[in-house]
C-alpha cells in the first residue's frame, strides 16, 4: 500500500515589488517624426549590441560589458548606452531561461512517452506501481514512437545550444518576423507589416536614477506632464530645448497611481520610462515603472484572524465562500463569472472584472484574507497526461493560472488584503471526497 500524499503548508503570498502605469500621448506630426527617428537610431544600436552579446556567448563578463557600453556612449550618451546594454543583458538572460524551461519540458515529454511505449497496448494505468496506461492502438503507438524520435532530435539540438551558450532571439519578436512570410493569411500588405516591424524594433527606454531631477535624466517628465528627451549625440540637431533635449508638444497624465508617481518625481526618486507606438491603434503611449519596497508579509495567523474568503478557480467562474476563524462556512457562497473566449484583451478584462468583484465582496464581509489554490498547470497540458481528450487539454491550456494569481496578488495588495496559497487538495480533491456529501 502506497504512502499518503503529504499536504503542502499554506503560506501568505508576498506582494508585488514593482509598479507600471501607462498614459496616452497625443503627439503632433513633428513629435511623431522625431520619436520615430530617435527610436529607429537607438533601435539600430540595440540590435548591434544584441548581436555582439549573442556572439560572446558564455565568455561574457563585466569587462566586455564595459567595452560595449563605452562604444555606444560615443554614438549616443552614457545613459542611453547603459539602458541599451542593460536591455540586451535582460533579453539574453530571458532567452537562456526560456531554453532551460524548454529543456525541462522536452525531457519530461520524452520520459512520459518512453514509459507509455514500454506498456502493452491497451494496458490500464497502475497508480500504486506508478505505471502509466498503454496506448490504445498500434497506429497510436507508431505515431508516438515517431514523435519520440522528433523530440529527441529537438532535445539534442537544444542541449548543444545550451552547452555552447547560443541563443536565438529576434528584436521585434519571432511571431512578427514569421508573419512576414504569411501576409495574405494575416490580411496585411508589406507596408502595413513594415510599420509594425519598425515600431516593434524602436528603442525608447530609459532607466531611472535616484537623486537626479524628476528621477530620470534621459526621458524626463515634469510634474506638469511635459516630456523632455535627451537626444543622442548623432541627433543633436533635432533639439528644441537646452542641453540637447527635445521637448514634446504632448503631455503625459497618469490617471492610475498618479499620486504615487508624482510623489516619486517630486522626491527625485528613480522612475523608468518607455515610449512605444501602437501601430494598429495609431497611438503613442508612455509607460512609467518603478520599484517599491513590498509590504511585510503577515504571519499566517494574523492574516486569518478576521476570517477568510476561500476561492476555487474554475474555467468560467470563481467560486467564493466566507469562512470564519475556525474554517466554518458563513453565509451563502458567491460565484463571479467570466468568459475566457475571444481576444486576449477581452480575456484580460474579464479576469480583472471578476477579481474586482471578488475583492469588493471580501471587504464587504470584513475578512482580511483570500485563500486560493496554489495551482500549477505548466505540465497539465501534456497530451500524454490527458490522452485524446483534446477538449480538456484545451481547457487547461487556456486557464489563466499565472495571470490570475499575479493580478490577484497585485490588486489585493492595494486594498490591504492578504492572499494565502493553499494545497489544491483542500478544495477539489478532499472537498469532493470528504465534505461535499455531508
Amino acid at each position: 500500500m502506497g504512502g499518503l500524499r503529504e499536504l503542502a503548508d499554506p503560506f501568505v503570498v508576498p506582494g508585488p515589488a514593482g509598479v507600471a502605469v501607462s498614459a496616452r500621448l497625443r503627439v503632433s506630426d513633428t513629435d511623431a517624426a522625431v520619436l520615430r527617428e530617435v527610436g529607429a537610431f537607438l533601435g539600430g544600436l540595440a540590435a548591434g549590441d544584441l548581436a555582439r552579446r549573442c556572439g560572446q556567448r558564455l565568455e561574457h563578463d563585466a569587462g566586455s560589458w564595459a567595452v560595449r557600453k563605452r562604444e555606444l556612449t560615443g554614438l549616443s550618451s552614457a545613459r542611453w548606452a547603459g539602458s541599451v546594454t542593460k536591455a540586451t543583458h535582460d533579453q539574453w538572460a530571458l532567452a537562456r531561461r526560456g531554453q532551460a524551461a524548454e529543456l525541462a519540458w522536452l525531457r519530461g515529454q520524452i520520459t512520459r512517452i518512453e514509459a507509455r511505449l514500454a506498456r502493452p497496448l491497451g494496458a490500464k494505468a497502475d497508480t500504486r506501481a506508478g505505471l502509466p496506461r498503454g496506448y490504445g492502438s498500434r497506429a497510436e503507438w507508431h505515431a508516438k514512437s515517431r514523435r519520440l524520435h522528433a523530440l529527441r532530435d529537438r532535445l539534442g539540438r537544444l542541449e548543444a545550444d545550451w552547452a555552447a551558450g547560443r541563443v536565438h532571439v529576434v528584436r521585434g519578436g519571432k511571431p512578427l518576423a514569421r508573419l512576414r512570410h504569411h501576409l495574405d493569411q494575416a490580411g496585411l500588405d508589406e507596408h502595413g507589416w513594415r510599420r509594425r516591424w519598425e515600431a516593434a524594433r524602436m528603442f525608447l527606454t530609459a532607466d531611472g536614477e535616484s537623486g537626479k531631477r524628476f528621477g530620470n535624466e534621459t526621458i524626463r517628465i515634469t510634474g506638469t506632464g511635459h516630456i523632455l528627451i535627451r537626444l543622442p549625440a548623432a541627433l543633436a540637431h533635432l533639439a528644441n530645448a537646452p542641453h540637447g533635449r527635445y521637448r514634446l508638444d504632448a503631455t503625459a497624465k497618469f490617471h492610475h497611481r498618479g499620486g504615487e508617481w508624482c510623489d516619486r518625481i517630486t522626491a527625485n526618486r528613480a522612475v523608468a520610462y518607455r515610449i512605444h507606438h501602437d501601430v494598429l491603434r495609431g497611438r503613442w503611449y508612455v509607460t512609467a515603472s518603478w520599484q517599491r519596497t513590498p509590504a511585510p508579509v503577515l504571519p499566517l495567523e494574523a492574516a486569518l484572524s478576521r476570517g477568510v474568503v476561500a476561492v476555487d478557480m474554475n474555467d468560467d467562474h470563481l467560486a467564493a465562500w466566507q469562512l470564519d476563524v475556525h474554517g466554518n462556512p458563513v453565509g451563502e457562497p458567491r460565484r463571479f463569472v467570466y468568459d475566457l473566449s475571444g481576444t486576449t484583451a477581452h480575456r484580460d478584462a474579464q479576469i480583472r472584472h471578476a477579481l474586482t468583484r471578488l475583492l469588493h465582496h471580501t471587504r464587504a464581509t470584513g475578512a482580511a484574507a483570500i485563500a486560493v489554490e496554489d495551482l500549477d498547470f505548466t505540465a497539465g497540458t501534456s497530451r500524454e497526461k490527458h490522452g485524446r481528450n483534446k477538449r480538456f487539454r484545451r481547457l487547461v491550456s487556456r486557464f489563466p493560472t499565472a495571470r490570475l494569481k499575479a493580478r490577484l496578488t497585485a490588486m489585493a495588495a492595494e486594498q490591504d488584503i492578504a492572499v494565502v496559497a493553499v494545497d489544491p487538495a483542500y478544495t477539489s480533491r478532499w472537498g469532493a471526497q470528504h465534505w461535499q456529501q455531508p
